[in-house]
């Protein structure tokens, strides 16, 4: 399975990119020997400023055809860890190709785009800077794997 955030804006060399490098990296060492080939990140800009929809636009055309797709929202499902790893682990045991989660701009994915997502993720009720949530989403997908080749959670 392929794991990609696709994710609106262009992150520049920083802080933020040295950690979402360093937890990709990880997640797709992790994940190799548990049917995880890929973990990437695909940016996608509206410098023509369309605003929520043409964002959208642009998130669909970036998206693996067949692909399922997860979109983060503040209004979506929150999870634990674990469970979050066992999502993910359904989803490669259910023959998901790929797997695409999708991080809106500024202000947030398009409604229709939500609407039309196979799930909806939260990070709770709270709004994170959507290029922290990026930092965030990076870290979970690296735990995940890390839950699913059996490293111990220290939280259980």
């Amino acid at each position: 399975m392929r794991v990609q955030i696709v994710a609106v804006g262009r992150l520049r060399p920083g802080p933020e990119l040295s950690l979402i490098s360093d937890y990709l990296r990880r997640a797709e060492r992790t994940g190799r020997s548990l049917g995880i080939s890929e973990v990437s990140v695909i940016e996608v800009d509206d410098r023509k400023g369309g605003g929520k929809a043409a964002e959208a636009a642009l998130i669909g055309k970036a998206i693996p055809k067949g692909a399922q797709t997860v979109a983060l929202d503040e209004r979506g499902r929150t999870m634990t860890s674990p469970d979050f790893a066992a999502r993910i682990g359904e989803w490669r045991d259910g023959g998901t190709g790929d797997l695409a989660f999708m991080i809106g701009g500024a202000d947030g994915l398009d409604p229709a785009l939500v609407a039309d997502s196979d799930f909806k993720l939260s990070f709770g009720r709270m709004v994170w800077p959507h290029m922290l949530a990026r930092v965030m989403l990076a870290e979970q997908l690296y735990r995940a794997t890390a839950i699913l080749a059996g490293t111990p959670y220290h939280r259980e």
